[in-house]
């Protein structure tokens, strides 16, 4: 097993990096949008990331997805629900960590079979529908929503990480809004390079934006994986509680240093129904009047309240309550 994790990951190494050549090319030109300042490309360095899919109710996520050209990606049978934390330690908005929870989804006219959108991504559109988008600051809700369509909010966040596991959390106005924890998969140092569309509602649009990955992980896979998810009563994830997510997850990974590019190249279209009537009752996301006036604090909130998932139950993982690394 050793020796065929060290091939592909000999293999891995040679694949050439997702980020576009334009990305590239504008390397060292700046950019304002909104105030807010960027040097080119807009990436990050030196980010920790947690992932954890779980199995989730596929007919369920089907209604939570707007408009008629999303459509819950399959995995024997399963939607799956990916939560995604990112602890940004350096980007041009300065340090914040993000706490996305998302619906696999596949995008197009036509639904899409089972696995084939893991070979071919572009051509059915994988990606994910981001249904609660959590941030640490103000300048992070102003970029993210206002130019590319995230559901960011802020809210009260950490990660931390340990010997044995990796954990986050998010408190929103003291209410808990969702607690995660892996146990840290074995040393792979298996070298990604990762593309991902992240699909988001917002002023009545479906809103998609591209970010690429190159990172070391380590990553578990089915009974190897290992996780904790509590989701609690904070109105970001009420609708998450419908999709009765699995307690087991067939995937957990952590990517101690990844860097990131998010492309300043995104999509949107109309959210659309058969009906006038069925067309005013789409969850569009919130109106642009939700960015006028933001400003750019880069302050935090106060930290989670760990106390109350302590002695939580959901899944394999014990919880942890130890001191992390978030700035």
């Amino acid at each position: 097993m050793n020796r065929l994790i060290g091939l592909a990951a000999s293999l891995l190494r040679l694949a050439p990096s997702p980020v576009p050549h334009r990305q590239e090319r504008l390397r060292g030109h700046h950019a304002t949008v909104d105030g807010i300042k960027y040097s080119m490309p807009v990436n990050s360095d030196d980010s920790p990331v947690l992932m954890a899919a779980f199995p989730i109710n596929k007919r369920a996520a089907a209604a939570v997805l707007p408009g008629t050209e999303l459509r819950p990606f399959s995995l024997g049978g399963k939607g799956l629900l990916v939560v995604t934390v990112v602890n940004y330690k350096s980007t041009d908005i300065g340090q914040y960590i993000e706490y996305s929870l998302a619906i696999a989804v596949t995008h197009g006219s036509r639904p899409a079979p089972p696995l084939l959108p893991l070979v071919f991504q572009k051509t059915f559109g994988l990606g994910q529908y981001v249904v609660d988008l959590p941030v640490s600051t103000e300048i992070s809700v102003k970029g993210g929503k206002g130019i590319w369509g995230m559901p960011k909010h802020r809210a009260s966040l950490d990660f931390v990480v340990t010997d044995s596991t990796v954990s986050a959390q998010y408190d929103d106005a003291g209410r808990l809004g969702c607690f995660v924890e892996i146990e840290r998969p074995g040393p792979m140092g298996i070298p990604l390079k990762l593309a991902a569309s992240n699909y988001c509602a917002f002023r009545g649009m479906l809103m998609k934006s591209d970010i690429y990955f190159e990172a070391t992980g380590d990553i578990a896979l089915g009974g190897n994986a290992k996780a904790r998810l509590v989701l609690g009563d904070a109105p970001g994830v009420a609708v998450l509680k419908t999709l009765q997510p699995a307690e087991k997850p067939v995937f957990t990974a952590y990517l101690p240093e990844a860097r990131g590019v998010l492309d300043d190249h995104y999509e949107a279209w109309f959210l659309t129904a058969p009906t006038a009537e069925e067309a005013a009752r789409i969850p569009g996301g919130d109106p642009l009047e939700s960015v006028v006036g933001l400003g750019q604090g880069q302050e935090w909130l106060p930290a989670p309240d760990r106390g109350r998932t302590a002695q939580g139950t959901s899944g394999g993982a014990g919880a942890s309550s130890g001191t992390g690394d978030a700035p």
